[in-house]
């Protein structure tokens, strides 16, 4: 053993300065919390949101409208994708599976089919909703049109 190599024993020193432990520590008082106020109270903790006094802008802020609940987002998938995917894989059924495999959905999302371009292939088509014309179109090239 050397002086060198004298250490404390574990758990005996502070890391940190012990506040509020009297005037002789230097940091007794008011104990580094300045005078008054909820800061210089323990158990203080700051709202979320809180601004100073001044008004939150969660307040300011103008509110109008509102948000459905039972609002169903769907992913929208337009009669000449259909027709390009059936060309191109050469399908007569597509369904969510075929959506999925052919990368335009990941399988989680509710898939509409809408009526936008045109479709020439007879295709049954599965899907979870499908717009008006869309379900017109898919029929009168003999496909059909069915909900999951």
């Amino acid at each position: 053993m050397k002086l060198h190599t004298l250490k404390p024993a574990e758990g005996s020193t502070h890391s940190r300065r012990r506040i509020g432990r009297g005037p002789g520590s230097g940091l007794g008082g008011t104990s580094t919390r300045g005078h008054k106020g909820a800061k210089a109270r323990s158990g203080y903790k700051k709202k979320i949101g809180f601004e100073g006094g001044q008004m939150p802008l969660q307040r300011r802020v103008p509110k109008f409208g509102f948000k459905n609940i039972n609002h169903k987002e769907y992913f929208a998938v337009n009669l000449s994708t259909l027709q390009k995917l059936a060309v191109e894989k050469n399908l007569t059924k597509i369904g969510i599976a075929e959506l999925v495999a052919a990368g335009l959905t990941n399988g989680k999302e509710l898939v509409k089919i809408l009526g936008n371009g045109e479709l020439k292939t007879k295709v049954d088509v599965e899907a979870n909703a499908f717009s008006k014309t869309a379900q017109e179109a898919i029929q009168a090239v003999g496909g059909s049109a069915t909900i999951i």
